[in-house]
């Protein structure tokens, strides 16, 4: 029995949480996209109707404008977060002698929730009490910055805020990746005279491929999944202005008690994410194959 033990004890080990990971997610998710398939309302039904509530999705207007905001704040909130993370690196690759505080100034709003972010950055924008109030306040009097109530800029402030979050994190993966560069092949370009911006566009940049998309992959993630950010921020207005699929899955589910339209939004979210995972697992696999 001991000898048996101790060779099963680390299934033994993992097995409550192998159980639970398969219930709790792969179960759930199962049971999700069988109700996706019914006419569930309040309660949830269990027998199949086709497409139907993917059919209702795609005629919502609502679903719409939540899937073209997730097309702005996810394109602004990546592109922003990475080019403004390797500027960072850059900067902080150039060993500088404070490097180690401005390090954990930029990490610093990656320890904060989603919910702290937003709330911060909710009176920042506001026009009574933030930027607008505090320029008002130098003599300024017609200075105007109304993106948080104003319905074509308001998705704006979203990425603002996102951006400033996750942008050290990006920092960090990237300064990792250029500190991992052979000093002496810098050296030799050095040596040869090549700039110090060639030496980074031509040599050490592409080297870092594989960190690019891996952060690509974290903020993509981060982007499709958005909620308590725009809860915190806007709410989803004003209107549906800020609205994205995330926040539309949850007015469905706990607002308009309908269980399948937020069944159905919630797996294509999954399916969005699928076309984004997939292929990154599929080219790392084939990499360590070869």
């Amino acid at each position: 029995m001991a000898r048996w033990l101790q060779d099963n004890m680390p299934k033994i080990v993992l097995a409550p949480s192998f159980i639970a990971v398969m219930v709790f997610v792969y179960g759930f998710i199962g049971w999700t996209a069988w109700v996706s398939l019914t006419r569930s309302r309040l309660m949830p039904r269990y027998e199949i109707d086709s497409f139907i509530q993917y059919g209702r999705l795609a005629d919502s207007p609502r679903f719409e404008t939540a899937m073209e905001n997730l097309a702005i704040f996810g394109t602004l909130f990546i592109v922003i977060a990475m080019v403004l993370g390797l500027l960072l690196a850059i900067l902080l690759d150039q060993k500088i002698r404070t490097e180690g505080a401005i390090r954990t100034i930029y990490l610093y709003p990656m320890a904060l929730s989603m919910i702290v972010t937003g709330t911060a950055w909710k009176w920042i924008l506001n026009p009574e009490l933030g930027i607008e109030a505090t320029i008002k306040g130098w003599g300024f009097t017609n200075f105007e910055f109304k993106w948080l109530v104003d319905p074509d800029m308001a998705i704006y402030t979203v990425v603002l805020a996102a951006v400033w979050q996750s942008s050290g994190f990006v920092m960090a993966l990237f300064l990792a990746g250029l500190r991992s560069v052979d000093e002496e092949i810098i050296k030799a370009a050095q040596v040869d005279g090549i700039p110090t911006w060639r030496v980074y566009s031509a040599i050490i940049i592409p080297s870092m491929a594989p960190i690019f998309l891996s952060a690509f992959i974290v903020l993509a993630h981060l982007a499709i999944k958005a909620f308590d950010l725009v809860i915190a921020l806007t709410g989803g207005g004003p209107g549906y202005a800020t609205d994205l699929p995330a926040t539309y899955m949850y007015a469905m589910a706990f607002s308009r008690g309908d269980i399948g339209q937020a069944a159905s939004s919630a797996m294509v979210m999954m399916l969005v994410v699928f076309t984004i995972v997939v292929p990154y697992l599929y080219s790392e696999l084939r990499t360590k194959d070869d």
